[in-house]
This record gives C-alpha cells, sequence and structure tokens, in this order.
C-alpha cells in the first residue's frame, strides 16, 4: 500500500492563488463595504417610505388584502374621516361639491383611478353610497384603502 500526501495543483496556502509580492497591486475587487452601504441604504428606506404617506389620519380598517400596484402618478385620494368629513387629498370638500370637483381634476389627469380611504368607524352604507356617486360619475377604477395585517379567515 502507498500512502503520500497529495499537494495542490496551485501549491500555495490559499488554493491555486499565488501570494502577493511586496508591493504588487491586488487585483481582486473587495465588494464587502458596497454591501454594507447597499444594507444601510435599503433599511433608511424601508423606515423613511411609511413617513412619505402624506394624508388626513384615519383608522384604516385591518384586511388581508395585498397592496396594489404603484402607478407613475400620484393617486387622487378620497378621505372619509371618523366624523363623516370628506377629504379630496387634503383639502375638505362639501358633498355636494364632491363629484363636480373630481371631475374637474380628472380632466387633467391622465389617470382616473380613485383610492377611497375611509375610517373604520364609518358606517359600511355610507362608504357605499359614495361608490356609487363616483361609479355614476364615470369613476370606474376605485381602490379601497386599508391596513394590512388583518384577519385572513383560514386563507394564506
Amino acid at each position: 500500500m502507498a500512502g503520500g500526501v497529495m499537494r495542490s495543483a496551485g501549491g500555495g496556502r490559499r488554493g491555486g492563488r499565488r501570494r502577493r509580492r511586496g508591493g504588487a497591486p491586488m487585483s481582486e475587487i473587495n465588494i464587502t463595504p458596497f454591501v454594507d452601504v447597499m444594507l444601510v441604504l435599503l433599511i433608511i428606506f424601508m423606515v423613511a417610505a411609511p413617513m412619505l404617506t402624506v394624508g388626513v389620519p384615519v383608522e384604516l380598517p385591518n384586511t388581508a388584502a395585498s397592496a396594489l400596484p404603484t402607478e407613475q402618478e400620484e393617486p387622487l385620494a378620497i378621505t372619509v374621516t371618523g366624523d363623516n368629513r370628506l377629504m379630496i387629498q387634503q383639502s375638505e370638500v362639501p358633498e355636494a361639491e364632491l363629484i363636480p370637483r373630481l371631475t374637474a381634476i380628472a380632466a387633467e389627469r391622465e389617470n382616473r383611478k380613485i383610492f377611497l380611504r375611509a375610517d373604520g368607524a364609518v358606517a359600511y352604507e355610507r362608504v357605499a353610497q359614495i361608490m356609487g356617486a363616483l361609479n355614476a360619475a364615470g369613476f370606474n377604477s376605485i381602490g379601497l384603502v386599508t391596513d394590512s395585517d388583518g384577519p385572513t379567515f383560514g386563507g394564506n
């Protein structure tokens, strides 16, 4: 039986790489600092992104629905506050002026999608009435805004 020690092809300690001589430049790229910077930026954006949503403070109901894809244009948002006030973006609007103002705003926009935000304390009947009025006025793409982490009722 012959027993012996096998040597690697490179003959060095580092699996085939040759040892660097004194002042020769290293040709390998060190990406560790780049990854560190990218992870820090990712954390900053994850923390800052929820703070960028500007709107009227309401207690949205929690659902298990997933988020809609983002648009190029800032979405047009209608908010129904807990005390039944109507807001377009951040401006309060009397109920009789809601549809005329929305029609005027939508004429200047390329996207007619509307996001409806309603406080969880607002009656479903009120939300349904507003959605019906929007639909009758020609706004057929209405998204209901909710908070995530709601009950899934046995779904995934």
